[in-house]
Order: structure tokens, then sequence, then C-alpha cells
């Protein structure tokens, strides 16, 4: 009886992967992830035989994942624990709607609480050590200090900036044009500073490096040639990848001095708490970070609020 309960669970699993897949289109690594929570559950203890009787089977299983003790080391952080949550929730939502179980489980699973973590953010002062560490004139130089530069003066994502073809940045205008999440579209103002470097990096460097990428690619990618290639490209003509434009980055957050934890993301939180400090309105700043809700700008608010109170706690005499 027990592998027959097991494999009802297996199948609803399969079922619901299925869907995931064919109907809402998501990604494999998503897919892959739920499989594994999905998974996990199903080889706890109990979980094949009552996973459809009530909520308690799932109830228990995620109390047991958010508390220490017994065969785990450590409790669950909240982040991965609402994702094991959300996961069930969907697997209970699609097997009611399905009339694979008679009762809606998934209305007796909360989420738990999102953590609102403050973001790294370097000052001023900090973000320009970390530019001024790619000083060198070779072409990897030059390339890399305006890359460095574009993250901060317009916050894009690394994967925004790396994705980013030549004709989708106005080196004129001083705008790009970025293609974000959702495939939700915005322009970002890039600096003086910043549009310098880029000229310098398309006018000294970029044209030999086309001329590999185009030799290697002008069959295989049309679209993209046709969109002016790619901005940034490595020494053997391939688009700059996310992993190598993340180690040049900690590379040269190693030679400023700074901390280890330094990320492209730390130059997208810098870009958003320096504006919002030099008075930027936040639904601007909502703008230029893409962000679809005012409540994940509102996170820097947060952080600006405890940073004047640590210069005013600094700076005050009867602080």
């Amino acid at each position: 009886m027990a592998a027959v309960e097991t494999d009802r669970l297996q199948a609803a699993i399969a079922e619901f992967l299925n869907q995931l897949r064919v109907e809402r289109g998501l990604s494999d690594a998503t897919l892959t992830a739920y499989r594994a929570d999905l998974l996990d559950f199903a080889a706890s203890r109990g979980a094949s035989a009552t996973w459809d009787a009530s909520p308690k089977t799932s109830v228990r299983y995620l109390t047991m994942l958010g508390s220490p003790g017994g065969s785990r080391r450590a409790a669950l952080r909240p982040t991965t624990l609402r994702r094991r949550t959300a996961s069930l929730r969907g697997f209970y939502r699609f097997c009611f709607a399905e009339g694979l179980i008679s009762t809606d489980i998934a209305s007796h699973l909360d989420l738990p609480r999102q953590p609102r973590l403050l973001p790294d953010v370097l000052s001023v002062d900090e973000v320009e050590r970390l530019l001024e560490a790619r000083t060198d004139a070779s072409p990897v130089g030059i390339r890399d200090r305006a890359l460095l530069e574009l993250l901060y003066a317009s916050g894009l994502r690394i994967s925004e900036a790396v994705g980013l073809d030549r004709d989708e940045l106005s080196l004129e205008e001083g705008l790009v044009r970025v293609i974000g999440k959702g495939d939700k579209e915005r322009q970002v103002p890039v600096g003086e500073i910043a549009v310098g470097w880029l000229e310098r990096y398309a006018v000294e460097v970029r044209p030999a490096l086309m001329e590999v990428w185009t030799a290697s690619r002008v069959r295989a990618d049309p679209r993209t040639r046709a969109r002016g290639g790619p901005v940034f490209l490595s020494v053997r003509g391939d688009r700059l990848d996310r992993r190598r434009a993340w180690e040049m980055l900690r590379s040269a957050a190693r030679s400023a001095g700074l901390s280890a934890g330094v990320s492209p993301h730390t130059l997208r939180h810098s870009f958003a708490t320096h504006l919002l400090e030099g008075g930027a309105d936040l639904r601007v700043v909502q703008e230029l970070l893409g962000h679809a809700s005012i409540s994940t700008t509102q996170l820097y608010t947060h952080l600006t609020g405890e940073r004047i109170k640590d210069i005013y706690a600094r700076a005050h005499p009867r602080a």
C-alpha cells in the first residue's frame, strides 16, 4: 500500500511540473528548484501515506524545516523556507484544482514573512577607489573601466550590462536602452565620465575585438550582428559573460582594499542609495532601476535613514 501511495505522490508531482513547463513556460533552472523542493517533501517521514489527507503532513514538514535540531543541523534560512513553502502551496493548489485531492490544503500554508535585508552599499569614496583600481591602459583595462563606470553610472544589473548590443547604447545622447526583468524596457541616463570611458573603449579597443567576433559569429548570430554586436567583448571575441565580469569586479575590489563581499549588485545598490541621498525622487529611482514595485525601491529609503543616523551620531557634539 505504501508503494501505491508513493507512486500517487510522485505522479502528482510529475503532473505539476509538466504543467509548469508547458503552460507557464518556466525555465529549466526554476523547474529544477521546484522538483528538488517537492521531492524533499515526498521523502520526508509519512508524506507518501498522508500527503493528500489533511494539511497536517505539510505543516509538520515545514515546521521541521524551520526548527533547529532533529536530523538537520540547523533550521533553514527564512528565504529558503519561504521558497519551500511557495513550492508546496503551488503544488497543492494544482492538485486541488485538478481534483487530485479533496481538501484545499494550500489555504492552510502561510508564507513566512519576507525578511528585509539591507543591501551592502559602498560610500562615494569607496566607489571612487573601486573605479580607480582599473587604471592600466591595456585593452582589457580600458574595457573593464568602461564596464565599471557604466554599472555605477546607470545602476544596471550585470546581466543587463553584458547583454547590451551596440544599438542599445547612445553615447551621443548619454542614454542606454535596457531590456530588464519581464522583458520590461527602460531608458537610463549615462553620466559624462562613464560616457568618456565608453567612447575610449569604443574607439581604442572594441573595433579589434569586433573583428574577431564578426569572423566567428557572422553566420551563427545574425540578429545580434544587425544590432551592432555586443558592447562588451572578451579578448577571444565572445560576448563578455557574467562570470568573467564578476571576477573582474572582485579583483578590482581586492586591489582597492575593499570587502570580499563586493559584487556587481553592490554597485547597483550604491547607485540607488547615492541618488536618494542626493535628493532624487523615489519614483525616479524606481524607474531607473526597473523595479516593478515601489516597495522594492523603498528599501533604500530605510538604508539612507540608517546612514543619516550614523552620520549624525558621529558628527553632532551632543549625539
